[in-house]
């Protein structure tokens, strides 16, 4: 009696890829790629009745599924591996139109799954754009001075989904005053001040932050004015 890690599993119609060259018992082809043992004699699949069906390899778990409940007949196909001393599914046999009926399914629900995908992108986009507006306009209730256009940047900037920068920490995303300050102190560092170019000069970053603080402190100085700043 075969061992049980040896045994064929017992999950209906089983088809055999052999490990050594076999020859049908009825009608002497060969060697058969595929087998059913019958009596313990093997048969090519022809003779077993089953020469009709097609097989579809493993590895997609609902097609292979959704093909055997299409399929009035189907088998699976096993191989032993010596290696670790057992059968081991190779995938299955099923009738052809059974295998269209089961894409036509799964094709809907990757449709479905785009268009679900499509509209959560568009419902990101949308929330991504109200919480940007929302930036921008706490910068410029503590910044009234900041150009609207500016404001609009540094938020936008700032609040990139997936970026890490201080508009999606959670504080950012509470518009608390502290991100606020530093994504604007951020943006003038870059861009009004001659900080990217000091870092590229070799300049430490700490010294480089050293040298234009006064000129930081100069432009939010000036935003922090009572009159809002042109457009």
């Amino acid at each position: 009696m075969a061992s049980p890690s040896t045994t064929p599993p017992r999950t209906g119609l089983l088809v055999f890829q052999p490990v050594r060259r076999r020859h049908c018992a009825e009608c002497r082809r060969g060697p058969l790629p595929l087998l059913v043992l019958e009596d313990g004699a093997p048969r090519c699949l022809d003779c077993a009745d089953l020469g009709h069906l097609v097989f579809l390899a493993r590895g997609d778990t609902a097609l292979t599924r959704r093909s055997r409940e299409e399929s009035a007949l189907s088998a699976v196909v096993v191989r032993f591996n010596r290696r670790k001393g057992r059968y081991e599914r190779q995938g299955v046999l099923v009738e052809e139109a059974g295998l269209v009926r089961a894409e036509e399914r799964c094709l809907a629900d990757a449709e479905a799954r785009s268009r679900r995908r499509s509209r959560d992108a568009r419902r990101r986009a949308a929330e991504d754009t109200r919480f940007a507006e929302a930036f921008a306009a706490e910068i410029r209730r503590l910044f009234p001075g900041c150009p609207e256009e500016r404001a609009r940047a540094i938020a936008a900037h700032a609040s990139v989904r997936g970026s890490g920068r201080v508009g999606r920490s959670a504080a950012g995303r509470a518009l608390s005053e502290g991100a606020v300050i530093s994504a604007v102190v951020a943006s003038v560092r870059h861009v009004d001040t001659p900080y990217d170019q000091l870092l590229m000069s070799g300049v430490p970053r700490h010294e480089a932050r050293r040298r234009i603080a006064a000129l930081v402190e100069t432009v939010i100085g000036g935003w922090r004015s009572a009159e809002p700043a042109p457009d």
